[in-house]
């Protein structure tokens, strides 16, 4: 990575195609998962389609309006589409599944940082976090990941969309980094990394942090 490590002394990490992405079959298998454990009656490219087009939209309507769609209203968004109607406990128990599932099919780790990177930096006394918009994905699912490969513990803090009710590139869930980073650090010595120019780098750079972008 061409990033002057002397010049920040935090680092903040987007997540989804900047730590790890998704498994290759796991959207594929969570369309059938949604298929069959709601008895929808059309095809599973037809659900395929709908699930990317509401996970496409609210990701949208997120980041347009600073806010947090939840995970059950995207559930609902979705089914509302075949004319269903779940109650709450059956949108909880599908997280239950898809969570299971998602442990099944884990995210691929990406190369653009390893453990050696993140323990280097900590070795120099920098403090890391993530902060990551979620959908599908709750935040606590993703703790629960991190700490099952290892890297929970290079971490400060987390910050989840879904647990602030707040999006990037809001400068308010920007505000929460600053807010549990040192004092004595300037806002030009913390850097947010990540893959989305609007989200990651225009709204760190919005919020007075500096900014790279991974293309």
């Amino acid at each position: 990575m061409d990033i002057d490590s002397r010049s920040y002394k935090h680092y903040s990490f987007d997540l989804w195609l900047t730590l790890f992405r998704s498994h290759p079959e796991f959207k594929a298998k969570r369309a059938h998962l949604f298929r069959d454990f709601f008895c929808i009656k059309e095809s599973i490219e037809e659900v395929v389609k709908v699930l990317r087009h509401y996970d496409v939209l609210c990701n949208k309507i997120n980041e347009t309006t600073g806010g947090n769609m939840d995970t059950y209203e995207m559930y609902l968004l979705i089914l509302g589409r075949f004319d269903i109607q779940p109650s709450q406990q059956e949108l909880e128990l599908f997280y239950v599944e898809s969570e299971k599932l998602f442990f099944n099919y884990p995210p691929v780790l990406l190369n653009h940082f390893v453990s050696a990177d993140f323990l280097a930096l900590k070795n120099r006394g920098c403090t890391l976090n993530v902060l990551s918009n979620t959908g599908f994905i709750k935040g606590r699912t993703i703790k629960k990941y991190l700490e099952e490969i290892g890297m929970l513990q290079y971490f400060d803090f987390l910050i989840f969309s879904d647990e602030v009710d707040l999006s990037k590139p809001n400068p308010k869930i920007f505000k929460l980094v600053r807010d549990q980073v040192n004092p004595t650090v300037m806002n030009k010595e913390i850097i947010h990394i990540g893959d989305n120019e609007v989200s990651d780098y225009q709204g760190a750079l919005g919020a007075g942090f500096s900014a790279y972008l991974i293309k």
